[in-house]
């Protein structure tokens, strides 16, 4: 391919003339906005270890009251987008949150999309849209944009969960914002239990208008029978994996990132074909090393990785006798509305 110049190569003084009234020449820079075959990535294969993040969580809770934090996390960052950016990829954000016994964290409602993914605890809940929501570990519950939530916590020990959120992409958009609201009043009804059996639905969504969300909790003990049944029915299917999905429309959860629960069988290695979404990985049961580009990461249950696009991602259950499961998001459900999505196997 031919040179195409540097900036260095035009006289200084074009080159201000340009800055002068906000040209700039686009040829010097055009390979590095559009590279060939393979695009630019700032996301680099990153761990986060829970043994590492828990103490540091805990001592945030002897340190900030809840009542100054409103939301007590430690951001997940990517070095490879600077720590100060607080992005694990080009459009997920990542935190570990804490919340302890008998604290409230306030009700708002925000632009970006976010889920929450219990890891510890008992005795804690959200409640979205007036929807209660109990939290057990494994958990997914879905906190979309626009929708009021708060946390609240009745039991005796820590709870944490994982965040993830769309907020680079909504930030990056100029459009990430957020506005405090007053505590909710608890609607009847569970989005989890009136779609609680698949291919079945509540006869009423046919006759009035559909809610966007129709659920919001996605109960672990749920998803992982579904797994261990899709396991058993098919003993040759290699990749046991669900998709979290709008139990109404078949679509994924929410509208820019896709959620997913893996299940790895004992002693199982299962290598991931390299797409164009970056993705995150965190262990819910088990132990699991994750071959990413050149970093291998050994996962115990709670830690969390992350792998840039475009990259095949290899992973191993490091139990031969015990199944592990895996919690993923990924930026799919973005890739194919913009339509970049990409298998290259």
């Amino acid at each position: 391919m031919n040179d195409l110049g540097r900036i260095e190569d035009l006289p200084a003084d074009y080159v201000q003339d340009l800055r002068n009234v906000n040209l700039v020449p686009l040829w010097p820079s055009l390979r590095g906005v559009l590279p060939p075959k393979v695009p630019t990535r700032q996301t680099q294969p990153t761990c986060w270890a829970y043994k590492d993040i828990k103490p540091l969580l805990l001592k945030a809770g002897e340190l900030t009251p809840i009542e100054k934090a409103e939301r007590r996390v430690l951001v997940l960052a990517n070095p490879g987008h600077g720590l100060d950016k607080m992005q694990a990829s080009a459009a997920m954000y990542l935190g570990m949150q804490l919340l302890m016994p008998g604290e409230w964290a306030p009700s708002h409602r925000h632009t970006p999309n976010a889920v929450r993914m219990v890891v510890e605890g008992e005795g804690a809940w959200t409640t979205v849209d007036g929807e209660k929501c109990p939290m057990s570990r494994g958990d997914l519950i879905l906190t979309p944009t626009g929708l009021w939530h708060e946390h609240g916590h009745d039991g005796t020990e820590p709870v944490i969960w994982l965040d993830v959120l769309d907020l680079p992409l909504v930030y990056y958009m100029e459009a990430s914002y957020h506005i405090n609201g007053d505590r909710q009043t608890v609607v009847p009804g569970q989005g989890d239990k009136q779609y609680a059996r698949g291919g079945v639905v509540p006869s009423h969504v046919f006759e009035r208008s559909k809610k966007a969300y129709p659920m919001l909790r996605y109960a672990w003990k749920d998803a992982k029978a579904a797994l261990e049944s899709l396991a058993a029915d098919d003993a040759g299917l290699e990749q046991v994996q669900v998709t979290y999905t709008n139990p109404e429309t078949g679509g994924d959860a929410e509208n820019i990132l896709g959620f997913y629960a893996l299940m790895l069988r004992p002693g199982q290695t299962l290598r991931l074909s390299a797409r164009s979404p970056a993705q995150v990985f965190h262990v819910i049961e088990g132990a699991v090393q994750a071959q990413i580009v050149a970093s291998t990461f050994t996962l115990a249950e709670a830690d969390t990785c992350c792998a840039p696009g475009y990259e095949a991602v290899t992973l191993s259950n490091l139990n031969t006798e015990q199944p592990a499961f895996v919690f993923i998001a990924d930026e799919s459900p973005l890739h194919r509305k913009l339509g970049v999505y990409e298998n290259r196997g």
